[in-house]
């Protein structure tokens, strides 16, 4: 329930030429970080996200949404953000095509080590392009998220992310395992020829592959096991300019999820080598995040992470979800965890056929 998805929100009707609604999709959350380490210290984010939204439909393949985000920290009298969403989507058989406020986030399908879970938190919005596929074989996910736009005499460089997630199904529907392949890529940049910081382009790529299978168990509590294995590497493709302190490095995840019917219960391993990816989490890091210890890097990592997950469905809009994580760092031997809970409220509502009524009207 966290994965923004409006093509499924709850209770939907198929839409039609004409329509107009209203959504909202409201968004609580509280995560608990106790970490006690020098890539990343502890802290907490508490707060809620709103972001209402007329919804209006030219034809049945074109859906244009305008609105607000409202974003409130507790313990804080301040707004943090308010800012316009706007979002365009041509969806034509297996193809969508959205322009402005992208999908984004948890919508992508990285694994954590190239895109933080926090970034639905901290990074709600992501303002681009974007091309989804979505067939019984393959699905794919190209987005552009331009950061930060630069005019001429900014003092800053301009800001781009964007990346491509895939999967190919091996295996045909029903198979008693469920085979895929996984391919997944991220890059940020910075430069930009026309403002006067005159600093040094920054390119930073990460890539990501392995295999993912899915055994159903159809009992009545035990009801899937799920194995994948990803290997990941990073690049600094900045032509010399480097500015950090590796400019290539690897890794290994491995992960094993027990799929009940109380709860998900997963189990993963890390391993890196002078691993670096800036839109990934922060634990996986070899260079300490904003939250620890400045020049701070820990070249080889090692972590085991459990992670104990609960959806309870509230109603078919609304949905509260369960996480705590704890993770072991065998370099350090040292045991942090977090925890945290998340409520999501996703609805539409029909205002009426606007297109019937000047049908009507011109007649």
């Amino acid at each position: 329930m966290l994965a923004e998805d409006a093509d499924t929100a709850a209770t939907q009707a198929a839409p039609q030429a004409g329509d107009l609604r209203i959504s909202l999709n409201a968004f609580t959350f509280f995560k608990d970080n106790e970490y006690f380490n020098d890539i990343v210290e502890g802290y907490t984010l508490f707060g809620t996200q709103h972001n209402p939204q007329l919804v209006y439909y030219p034809t049945k393949e074109l859906r244009l949404e305008a609105g607000v985000f409202l974003w409130k920290d507790f313990g804080t009298p301040a707004l943090r953000q308010v800012r316009p969403t706007y979002r365009a989507t041509w969806t034509h058989g297996p193809h969508q095509f959205i322009f402005g406020n992208i999908r984004a986030n948890l919508n992508h399908g990285y694994i954590e080590p190239l895109l933080d879970f926090e970034r639905v938190i901290l990074k709600p919005l992501e303002e681009g392009l974007q091309y989804r596929l979505n067939t019984k074989r393959a699905t794919v996910d190209v987005w552009v998220d331009w950061l930060k736009q630069e005019y001429a005499g900014s003092n800053f460089q301009e800001q781009i992310a964007g990346g491509l997630s895939g999967s190919l199904r091996l295996t045909r529907p029903g198979a008693p395992v469920d085979v895929s392949v996984p391919l997944q890529f991220t890059a940020r940049h910075a430069g930009g020829q026309i403002d006067t910081l005159r600093a040094p382009i920054q390119t930073l790529f990460n890539y990501a592959t392995g295999v993912v299978a899915r055994v159903p168990l159809r009992g009545r509590t035990l009801q899937a096991v799920r194995l994948n294995a990803y290997g990941l590497l990073f690049d600094d493709h900045s032509f010399a300019n480097y500015r950090l302190p590796y400019q290539t490095g690897n890794g290994l995840y491995l992960n094993g999820t027990l799929e009940t019917r109380y709860l998900d219960v997963m189990l993963s391993y890390w391993q890196g080598h002078q691993f670096f990816a800036p839109l990934g989490g922060n634990y996986y890091q070899s260079i300490a995040s904003r939250y620890g210890t400045p020049g701070f890097t820990d070249a080889e990592r090692r972590l085991l992470l459990v992670r104990l997950l609960r959806d309870f469905r509230i109603s078919d809009a609304a949905a509260l979800t369960v996480r705590v994580e704890p993770v072991y760092d065998f370099n350090k031997q040292l045991l942090d965890f977090s925890f945290g809970f998340y409520l999501n409220f996703r609805q539409e509502w029909l205002l009426g056929n606007v297109g019937r009524r000047a049908r009507a009207g011109q007649q």
